[in-house]
């Protein structure tokens, strides 16, 4: 019945009443009263790993909230017992609380959700015994909430750290990151390649989400786009595969494959306005840029985003997002200038965009996609907005900028922070240029074929995964904003903590000063084609900017890849060149990177 039975109490004594009431509290299970009183909706969701709960093993606790922090994750056992556990705080929106229950017993266990000791959801699981909960098996706002949740905390480290891996694979196969390791109980992780490059990562994990929490995914077949129109799309595929089932992992390796075989960048290109697309945009406010938002830039690079660091009193806010590459590495890398580019061309509509989720209830009770005038008003969740395409270059950043650091930076942070985030992209670029070194040593003899024109930019095969042309051209961009920072402080002195100068000037002029020594003080080291290592300040990085904009060509020494040219000194170990037809060429296409502008297709 859920609690004690109700009693007759006329002509009772008092004393005997209550001598009954406290042997019926004694008698009656605990779980019995938790469950009278346990609750949960959208709003505050638990979530428990994996899908079956066994006596024994780690059950994975994860509550979700989209309307304010969580403070508290405790649970209680049959007799009782509560334990307030050690928590991991993600967030927010949505904020997270993440804890293990280390050796659960057979029972039932009452999981408590708490907000300054007030419950705000509240959970039953059963360990040893029925099947978990997997959610409503669509796309709504506690699955959706759940999934920008599972993303943060599958890159979590503290924002000092690099983080980097050579693939997406062992991000998944970590129990510690994944949430959702091994959720199915078949060791199912460990059959899975994870592969995915820059166009595949948002598909993939995704599909790889859809999967564990048994729901529909869609996708659709995009053109690139022309110099004159943004990419178009054809109409979209709803795989159901692994809804109402527990999928296998060869279900899932089927439908993951046909994904990444039938995507490409132009998915995330579309039109703003465009209602056939996978991926809408939406406001650029903090409540709207959830983990797993995606930011797709007008040249074909793709980044999610994974993390949000607030701005503090000591400290700088940071959005941190991760990418994949065509070598398959995937790397978390912060918001700024260098990284995520931006600008207003007919032939892209670039920004922040949210998934499109198919929805029950189409043609004939099928499952059907949201138009954006249907997201507008979507509550609770990101709604589609297009505030992005009447912004030209320098509001959007000066935008971006606010919402990571509404009480403006200190301008010396500000150069901090940049130079920081240039030296992560450096050194992401020496892993990447490596990759192409063990290529060619694994091929000895070997000539990668050189696309021709814009294709160089976004072909398959070798020069896809070894070349670095896009990558260049973002590390070239990066060097000119740094170096750019004192004008930009000129410029917008808005976005600066200037309460410590006597002027905007005085403060580009110390960061001008800032930067000269800078430069001479930080360094890269690659890895000659000797063998031998070899450093390069960043000083001398800025003085062979020429030789970086024809340096993204494979079939190069690693030298010439890091802009070493006859005379200096560490060329002298080069022992391999492109082709003259394919360095006639890249001098042809110098003034693209030059200029810092892709070419039309």
């Amino acid at each position: 019945m859920g609690g004690p039975a109700l009693i007759a109490t006329r002509n009772v004594s008092p004393l005997l009443l209550a001598i009954v009431l406290l042997a019926l509290a004694l008698i009656v299970p605990v779980e019995s009263w938790a469950a009278s009183a346990c609750g949960q909706g959208d709003v505050v969701r638990i979530w428990t790993a994996p899908l079956v709960a066994r006596p024994g093993e780690p059950l994975e606790i994860l509550a979700v909230a989209i309307d304010g922090e969580l403070t508290e994750l405790s649970v209680t056992d049959n007799a009782g017992r509560r334990t307030n556990l050690i928590v991991v705080k993600g967030g927010g929106p949505p904020w997270s609380l993440r804890g293990t229950l280390a050796a659960p017993i057979r029972g039932s266990y009452r999981i408590e959700a708490k907000r300054e000791g007030r419950v705000a959801a509240c959970a039953e699981v059963q360990v040893g015994g029925g099947a978990g909960n997997r959610g409503s098996g669509e796309w709504d706002l506690a699955t959706e909430a759940l999934f920008a949740v599972w993303v943060e905390h599958l890159f979590d480290a503290p924002p000092e750290q690099s983080l980097s891996f050579p693939s997406l694979e062992p991000v998944l196969r970590d129990s510690r990151r994944n949430f959702l390791h091994d959720y199915l109980r078949q060791g199912e992780d460990q059959r899975v390649a994870a592969e995915p490059d820059c166009a595949d990562l948002a598909y993939f994990l995704r599909a790889y989400f859809a999967w564990k929490l048994g729901l529909p995914v869609a996708y659709r077949s995009c053109t690139r786009g022309t110099a004159t129109s943004p990419p178009r799309c054809d109409a979209p595929e709803i795989d159901r595969s692994f809804t109402g089932t527990t999928a296998t992992a060869d279900v899932f390796r089927r439908v993951s494959r046909r994904i990444m075989d039938r995507v490409t960048s132009g998915g995330g290109r579309t039109g703003l306005s465009d209602d056939a697309t996978d991926f809408y945009p939406v406001p650029l406010k903090r409540s709207a840029l959830w983990p797993g938002t995606v930011y797709a830039d007008p040249y074909g690079h793709t980044l999610i985003v994974a993390k949000w660091i607030p701005q503090t009193k000591d400290q700088g806010g940071l959005l941190l997002a991760v990418d994949a590459q065509p070598d398959n590495s995937v790397a978390r890398k912060r918001f700024w200038e260098g990284t995520f580019l931006f600008a207003r061309t007919p032939g892209a509509g670039p920004g922040f965009k949210a998934y499109r989720p198919p929805l029950a209830g189409g043609v004939k009770g099928g499952w059907s996609l949201p138009s954006n005038s249907a997201l507008a008003n979507r509550s609770g969740l990101p709604p589609y907005a297009t505030e992005q395409a009447s912004l030209l270059p320098p509001d959007f950043y000066a935008r971006m900028e606010r919402l990571i650091n509404p009480q403006g930076l200190d301008p010396e942070a500000a150069y901090t922070a940049t130079l920081a985030a240039l030296m992560e992209q450096l050194e992401t670029r020496v892993q990447s240029v490596e990759n192409g070194e063990k290529y060619m040593r694994a091929h000895p003899g070997t000539v990668v074929a050189m696309p021709k024109g814009p294709a160089i930019f976004e072909t398959v095969g070798p020069w896809e995964d070894y070349a670095t042309p896009s990558r260049d051209m973002r590390l070239l961009i990066a060097l000119k904003v740094l170096a750019d920072l004192p004008e930009r402080i000129r410029r917008h002195p808005e976005l600066y903590q200037l309460k410590w100068w006597t002027s905007p000037e005085a403060a580009a002029e110390r960061i001008e000063k800032l930067h000269a020594q800078s430069i001479r003080e930080n360094f890269i080291t690659y890895t000659r084609g000797d063998g031998s290592p070899w450093k390069l300040s960043l000083a001398e990085i800025y003085a062979r900017r020429p030789g970086l904009e024809i340096a993204y060509n494979p079939n190069d020494c690693v030298e010439r890849r890091w802009g070493a040219a006859p005379g200096t000194p560490d060329f002298g170990s080069c022992r391999r060149q492109a082709p003259t037809e394919q360095r006639t060429r890249m001098e042809e296409y110098r003034p693209w990177f030059h200029e810092a502008r892709r070419p039309p297709r």
